[in-house]
This record gives C-alpha cells, sequence and structure tokens, in this order.
C-alpha cells in the first residue's frame, strides 16, 4: 500500500525536515507485520513528494499470531498488503512519529505553519461508498478527488469494488494532515488488526481533539474505530459531547464576560458557568469536608482543590480509567504533601450504601442523576439522602425545555447518548421537594446559564439542605 505526500509550499524541500526523513536517502524501517520504506520521488524547489510504502508479510502474521491454527485460505489470501488500513496507521505512528505529534527541532516554526499539502492513497477501501468519503473529509476543510477501481477490468459486468484511489487537499500543518489520516484510514475501511480496548479510546479522543467532537459524523467515525464495542462508544460520545459544550461559546446561547484589561470578550462555557455555580453554593454552605460524587475527570475537584476553605476533598467515580485519568490531570504525583493530604480520589457506585461517604459537610453531584434508570436512581436517593446524609448536596441536571434552543439537536433528543432521562424544570422540581420531604431537607433551585423567557435555563441546580 502507498501513502504520498505533498507540497508546493516553498522550499519545498522543508517536507523533508517536518517528516525527519531526508529527501536523498531511501529508508526502509522495520515493522510487526512487515517493512515500511520511505523515498522522495519528486524534489524539486517548487515541488517535493514522499512516499510511505507498506510490505505487509501477510503470511508471517499468521503464523506469528495463530501457529495452532489450522490452514484458512483468507487469512493468507486477502486485501491487507494492498489496500490502506489500520496497518497505516501505524506506520504513519512509528515511522513518522515525530511529524505527527509536531515536532521539529531544526525548525520548529515549521510545526505551526499551514503549508499546501496533498495526500494521495492509492488503494482506500471506503465501506459505505464515496458519498461517505466526501462527508468526512469536507468538513475538515478538504477538497477530495476520488476515482473508484471496478472489481476487475476484464469483466466490468461484476460492478465496481469498493477501492478508490484518493487524494485529498488542503492548506493546513503537516502534523494536523497525518492526525486525519491515522484517525480515519481505519475508519473508512471498518476494520482493525489489533485488539480494541480502553487505549485505543483514549488515543481517538487524543487524536480527535479539536476537531472531531465537533464533526458531523463523529458518531459513525466513533462507532467504526472503536470495532463497534458499545461500552466504549459511548465512554468515548459522552466525552465528545462535554468537550463541544464547553468549546461552544456563545453559539449556544451563552453569555460571553468581558476581560476588563484587555477589553476583548472571552465566552464562558456552560460547564464552566456549571462548575462556578456549583463552588459558590458550596462556598456559602460553610463546607470544609466535600464529596465530589461522579467526579469524572476531576473538572470540579480541580477548582475546589484551589480553595482553601476545603480542608478535605474526596473524589469518586464508578469508572476505575475515569480515575486514572482525573489523577493525570490533577497531577496528583506533583501535589505537595499538604496538598495531596486534602484530596482522595476513591473508587466506588452509586448504587450502594458505602460509609466512606459519611460524615461529610457537602455533596456535588453535577451532571449525575440522569445517567441513571429508575431502579438505580430510587437506589441512589438512599445511598446519599439516607445513608451518606451530608448537611449540603448540590445537585445539578439538564433543562430538557432548553433543548429545543440548540438547532443541532433534533427535537426529542436527549444531549447525552447515555442519558436515560433529562427532566422538564417542573419534573425535577417534583422530584426534589419529594426527595426532600421524604428526608429530612428543605430545597431551594436555581437557574445555571443564559435563561430564556419560556424555556428557563440549560442547567437547573438544587441545594437541599438538612438542619442542623
Amino acid at each position: 500500500m502507498l501513502l504520498t505526500i505533498s507540497t508546493t509550499h516553498r522550499p519545498a524541500a522543508d517536507l523533508g525536515r517536518l517528516l525527519h526523513k531526508h529527501p536523498e536517502r531511501f529508508q526502509t524501517f522495520e515493522l510487526s507485520f512487515g517493512k515500511a520504506h520511505v523515498y522522495y520521488p519528486e524534489v524539486t524547489a517548487e515541488r517535493c513528494s514522499a512516499c510511505l510504502l507498506l510490505e505487509v508479510d501477510s503470511v508471517g502474521l499468521v503464523r506469528n499470531r495463530n501457529p495452532d491454527q489450522g490452514f484458512v485460505l483468507a487469512q493468507y489470501v486477502n486485501d491487507r498488503p494492498y489496500a490502506a488500513s489500520s496497518f497505516l496507521s501505524v506506520a504513519i505512528a512509528q515511522v513518522f512519529g515525530s511529524a505527527l505529534q509536531g515536532r521539529c527541532k531544526d525548525r520548529p516554526e515549521l510545526v505551526t505553519t499551514a503549508i499546501p499539502l496533498a495526500a494521495r492513497v492509492d488503494v482506500l477501501p471506503v465501506r459505505g461508498g464515496e458519498q461517505f468519503l466526501h462527508r468526512v473529509f469536507e468538513p475538515l476543510g478538504y477538497q477530495v478527488e476520488a476515482a473508484r477501481a471496478p472489481l476487475d477490468e476484464r469483466f466490468p459486468e461484476w460492478g465496481a469494488s469498493p477501492y478508490f484511489a484518493v487524494t485529498v487537499r488542503k492548506t493546513t500543518t503537516l502534523s494536523e494532515l497525518l492526525t486525519h489520516l491515522y484517525v480515519l484510514v481505519p475508519v473508512f475501511d471498518n476494520c482493525k488488526h489489533y485488539w480494541v480496548g480502553d487505549a485505543e479510546m483514549e488515543k481517538l479522543l487524543a487524536r480527535g481533539e479539536g476537531w472531531l467532537a465537533s464533526h458531523p459524523e463523529k458518531e459513525e467515525i466513533t462507532r467504526r474505530y472503536l470495532r463497534y464495542q458499545p461500552s466504549l462508544i459511548r465512554m468515548s460520545l459522552a466525552r465528545l459531547v462535554e468537550e463541544e459544550e464547553e468549546g461552544a461559546g456563545t453559539a449556544d446561547g451563552e453569555q460571553p464576560t468581558v476581560e476588563p484589561e484587555l477589553g476583548l470578550e472571552q465566552p464562558i462555557s456552560l460547564n464552566e458557568q456549571r462548575v462556578g455555580a456549583v463552588l459558590a453554593a458550596l462556598r456559602a454552605s460553610g463546607a470544609r469536608r466535600v464529596l465530589d460524587l461522579g467526579c469524572g475527570e476531576g473538572k470540579l475537584l480541580r477548582e475546589l482543590m484551589r480553595d482553601r476553605q476545603f480542608e478535605q476533598i474526596v473524589g469518586m467515580d464508578v469508572s476505575i480509567r475515569t480515575l486514572e485519568i482525573a489523577q493525570r490531570r490533577l497531577k496528583v504525583d506533583r501535589l505537595s504533601p499538604a496538598q495531596a493530604n486534602r484530596l482522595e480520589l476513591i473508587h466506588g457506585s452509586l448504587m450502594y450504601r458505602d460509609r466512606r461517604l459519611e460524615g461529610f459537610d457537602a455533596a456535588a453531584v453535577v451532571e449525575v442523576v440522569e445517567h441513571l434508570d429508575p431502579p438505580r436512581l430510587s437506589a441512589f436517593e438512599r445511598v446519599l439522602f439516607e445513608f451518606a446524609k451530608p448537611r449540603v448536596v448540590v445537585l445539578t441536571t439538564p433543562n430538557r425545555e432548553y433543548n429545543a434552543c440548540w438547532d443541532t439537536l433534533p427535537a426529542g433528543s436527549f444531549r447525552h447518548p447515555d442519558h436515560r432521562f433529562e427532566w422538564t424544570r417542573g419534573e425535577f422540581q417534583d422530584w426534589a421537594s419529594g426527595l426532600a420531604d421524604r428526608f429530612g431537607y428543605a430545597v431551594r433551585f436555581l437557574a445555571v446559564g443564559p435563561e430564556h423567557p419560556d424555556l428557563g435555563s440549560p442547567t437547573q441546580l438544587g441545594v437541599f439542605t438538612r438542619p442542623s
């Protein structure tokens, strides 16, 4: 399989510096599935082209991975040596790793310089047809040229194949181009040659940062990249929805604030407003020992750590992987002993009584309840309000009525693929008031985010207070 990257940037030979491969050398790299060769068929002042040619040893792959398996013809005779696939993504990461990560010691300014680039993949399987090819590349700003190959030129009556010769063009950075190819080539092929687990999900989210969350085909890209594994897909889409919400700015009706020193408008995302409202309620309660239940990747925890009022902070989540991300983002290993003693991350479920949650002044439950189906919601109510019973509970959930303000959200759809429900303001207030009566709390309600005169605010917040 062959990938060719070309530029007309001047001097065009700068492409060699970005790729960290000298144009005058033919280089070969040993990979786990065969060999990769890099060479330059064209180097002039006006144009430079670099080729990445893969030799996939399909026989060696079968022998190495299935030594006891019987002969299966399809394992030996297939399109893997000739068609672009996840093997090409692995080769891009290993052979062009520095360029993919945006590193260039000799000319660091080149890394962030948008230059005219074209990438050609001579044989790209596109499961979904040419229209899918355009739907994926064009929202990213690429011009797309595609020529479909017949199944067999000798027998045109057999029809067309799923293979295309594809060229995409854009003025962009080399790192961005390689990132898009790295993610999307296996998506078009709709197959991967290796196990897909949590690490692959993190790869997708890392490589998709800044573009995947807003892509109109993000759900299909995610499903294909993660090989249709439901739990990984739900988690990935949830985090992408959160990223899109944070980056939405004024497009979703959020009000910008003005930076007084610069006089520039800096939009505050709905998530930032939500975290700020929860933090203000916790401060006003006078709490010193605080729980963040369903803490996720630690956004609220980070703000709590910055405020010396909170002497003991515990974050709990059901996902060990999410807790690991929170630990990394909070840089727990770099905290001073005094700071480290204030924070604890624990693994646990809100479905079961947990004595570790007892004795706290306050608990924050931010965008959690809507992920619980009715039986689990009932269990959560008892775990928190009957057994843990902090003095104050600050709880947020989406306002379903406000969904009509988002043009990109189809009518009747939830904001998040894992939501089991979304309440109207009346439904939330009925549930919260009944909960407060049952467990001896008082509750007051606050709006978070810009308020529509008829539909209310995007987030609704309840502050539950238990008499001393």
